[in-house]
């Protein structure tokens, strides 16, 4: 205590309640959001969702382009590999065909 007052007083005077300031905060932000509301009409919040979808439909068609673009790559990759080496491997045996004697099985 100083000079008969607790400290930190000041902090909690009492202005009608302890939680009025925060309330009357909150009854002006409630106010000025319904005035917002009212000013744009339900066809703006409709407009903005139908435009917040359409981005949405944009993005998700590009990540699956890119998407199936790189498993395509991919996957012809993997393919030419395979098919090289079945291309060498029948190379290899119409060598070893081509060299035998004539008759020989």
């Amino acid at each position: 205590m100083i000079d008969e007052k607790p400290i930190g007083a000041a902090l909690s005077r009492n202005l009608g309640s302890a939680t009025a300031p925060g309330e009357a905060v909150e009854r002006e932000l409630d106010a000025f959001i319904e005035k917002r509301a009212a000013l744009e009409g339900p066809e703006a919040g409709e407009e903005l969702w139908q435009q917040s979808v359409l981005r949405y439909n944009a993005r998700r068609r590009e990540e699956m382009r890119v998407a199936w673009c790189s498993h395509h790559e991919g996957q012809a990759a993997r393919l030419r590999t395979v098919l090289e080496e079945l291309i060498d491997g029948h190379e290899q045996q119409a060598e070893r065909y081509r060299n035998q004697p004539k008759g020989a099985a």
